[in-house]
């Protein structure tokens, strides 16, 4: 006779499992963690503003980093927590959208918000990403992800990446058909209007994406990959300008400007853009050559900022070579990532100025 399947309470250490009316979780056994570590995980806890996190609105998935998740210095890539979260917020949206009766669908990545990495993880932790649905349109999810990393040696945590992602339900019939969200309940009538907020803001920023690329912001299938490809090209970039250990320190918006279909050969490149007393911004951009397609031809397919930072051995901030830009649209990148450093700047000082 077959032994009984493990319930949620007995899950082994490492599995991933899900019973309905709990989010995701993955069941480690870790030593108590210190005051303060339980300190950063409520604080984590709180901020998150959506439905309660004992609805099937929230998802927790985890897992240790291994050494091919890091770098020489053991930081684990950027990229490859920016994996983790997208696959944390697709699981969640897509168990949303399908949660009533009718046209089964999958949720695509349309866009992700600003990215801010808060502190390095490296190779031993383990990451949590806890996701949840904060707010829903009439055809788009948002998702507010956090990363805590844990060391299993002392239970300590610390927070580590804090993310909004946007998505879209796709028919399984038909992909190119956009579905109907499902609303979620919010416990206080304030969550849903701050959420309308965010949703109008986010749209304005593609609106403003659109205009300078020429091009629409479309949702796409399993970009998490993409997104990891994109960060490592950030960091060659930014390895190759300081000479030193880097660390990605934030992601600006993360565009998605069209579907990356079969057969088509991917390029991506990084370039330099701005870089201040201890940070350097770089553009990536994502083109993709249907190769096989002779109808077609070489597309932009995504397009982000990354922003990194340089560090001694210790883990300390080092200064970073100035860039030194010199042809006129060098210049004119140079001025606009400088005005993005400026903003982003003020915000975390609480004293942003009103756009012109």
């Amino acid at each position: 006779m077959a032994p009984p399947l493990p319930s949620p309470s007995m899950a082994p250490p490492g599995l991933i499992h899900f019973a309905p009316g709990l989010p995701d979780t993955c069941v480690l056994p870790r030593p108590p963690a210190s005051a303060a570590a339980a300190a950063a995980a409520a604080a984590a806890a709180a901020s998150m503003s959506g439905p309660t996190a004992d609805t099937p609105s929230a998802i927790q998935i985890c897992r240790i980093m291994r050494p091919d998740d890091a770098n020489v210095a053991g930081n684990v890539h950027g990229g490859t927590i920016l994996k983790m979260i997208e696959e944390a917020g697709a699981i969640i949206s897509t168990r949303h959208c399908n949660s009533q009766d009718g046209e089964r669908c999958v949720a695509a990545l349309a866009r992700v918000e600003r990215t801010d990495f808060l502190s390095p993880m490296c190779i031993g932790e383990v990451a949590h990403v806890s996701a949840e649905i904060t707010y829903t349109s009439k055809h788009s999810v948002e998702v507010q992800v956090h990363v805590m990393s844990e060391n299993i040696l002392t239970g300590n945590k610390k927070l580590t990446n804090k993310a909004t992602l946007w998505y879209v339900p796709l028919s399984l019939k038909n992909v190119d058909k956009v579905l109907e969200v499902p609303p979620v309940v919010y416990s206080r009538q304030e969550q849903e209007e701050e959420g309308r907020k965010r949703y109008e803001a986010q749209k304005l920023e593609r609106m403003e994406t659109k205009g300078r690329n020429g091009d629409i912001v479309q949702p796409v299938l399993n970009p998490g990959v993409t997104m990891k490809l994109m960060d490592e090209v950030a960091g060659i970039v930014a390895a190759r300008h300081c000479k030193t250990n880097i660390v990605t320190a934030s992601v600006d918006a993360i565009n998605f400007h069209d579907k990356i279909r079969k057969g088509c050969v991917i390029t991506i490149s990084g370039r330099m853009t701005f870089t201040s007393n201890k940070s350097m911004e770089i553009e990536v951009l994502v083109d993709a050559d249907p190769v096989v397609d002779n109808s077609q031809k070489r597309y932009r397919a995504a397009s982000a900022f990354f922003t990194y930072v340089s560090l001694n051995q210790e883990g300390k901030s080092l200064p970073v070579p100035q860039l030194l830009p010199e042809t006129e649209d060098e210049k004119k990148r140079f001025e606009e990532g400088k005005g993005r450093y400026l903003q982003m700047k003020a915000k975390r000082q609480g004293q942003v100025e009103p756009q012109p």
